[in-house]
């Protein structure tokens, strides 16, 4: 019964589009969705992905977050944050003094540029507009820039807004919205098959996270990796798992996808950087 519970929803989901549900609609029925598949599990702890469903892994991550290993790349991006550029400005010229403020804004759809501005393309549109060369995307000094960041966001909440009027805004997060839910690569897997109708079940030795809070806590050191990694790294390496090609860091399709997933989460706390597996 829970199986084909779980199949209907993630049909009902997949298919709002085509029922003119707008975006809360979707939000509350997503919100739904898990709340009630994990119904032991209360709404703020999804934050913590995994961890809000599986104990025992829980309490092995929550040994390692008394020493995080993060913690040494928060320091890095606190250097790299208040250093000057060579024209004498700096990060906070472009974000302001309260960095609190800043991880809370992104994503946002700028109505100028008629396109999503995530806090990694916001970063280097800030560097750029300052006469510095541009990060790499997926990790190093980009990752490292918005786990200080993020830190200071921590406790803040997650609120994503498609401004009214503005089509180009909605159709953004419509197609974030269809590409969370398109069947992609050799295995034809989309993102909600593993992290909406299969959330929980195990893929060899390790369970599937829960979609609800998975931009809360980024970026994250990964065991995997041994380093700090982004979003848009973690979207790649999806798509490398369901054997589809990764598109690029930061391109279009990636920043929409994390538009719609955000304001999936809306209400929850940022709580990043984060440690997971």
């Amino acid at each position: 019964m829970k199986k084909i519970t779980t199949l209907v929803v993630a049909a009902v989901l997949a298919s709002a589009g085509a029922v003119s549900a707008g975006p809360e609609e979707d939000r509350n029925a997503f919100s739904k969705y898990f709340t009630q598949r994990f119904s032991d599990v209360p709404l703020a702890d999804f934050i913590n992905g995994i961890y809000a469903i599986d104990a025992a892994s829980r309490e092995q991550w929550e040994e390692i977050e008394e020493f995080p290993p993060y913690e040494l790349d928060v320091d890095a991006g606190e250097e790299l944050y208040t250093q000057a550029f060579a024209n004498g400005n700096s990060y906070a010229t472009c974000f302001g003094d309260d960095v609190s403020a800043i991880r809370a804004q992104y994503p946002q759809w700028d109505e100028e540029q008629k396109q999503v501005i995530t806090l990694e393309l916001a970063v280097n549109q800030c560097r750029e507009a300052n006469a510095e060369k541009a990060l790499k995307y997926k990790k190093g000094a980009i990752a490292q820039l918005t786990a200080y960041i993020s830190m200071h966001a921590r406790g803040g909440t997650i609120a994503v807004s498609i401004p009214e009027g503005q089509p180009e805004a909605l159709a953004a997060y419509e197609n974030g919205k269809e590409f969370f839910y398109s069947k992609r690569g050799q295995l034809n897997f989309s993102c909600a098959d593993c992290h909406v109708s299969s959330a929980g079940n195990y893929v060899r030795a390790d369970r599937l996270s829960p979609s609800l809070g998975h931009t809360s806590h980024f970026p994250v050191y990964r065991s995997k990796w041994g380093e700090l990694g982004t979003l848009h790294r973690r979207f790649g390496g999806c798509n490398k798992n369901i054997r589809a090609k990764p598109l690029s860091a930061q391109g279009e399709e990636y920043r929409n996808l994390e538009f719609f997933l955000a304001y999936m989460n809306n209400g929850l706390e940022l709580n990043g950087p984060g440690a997971r597996k």
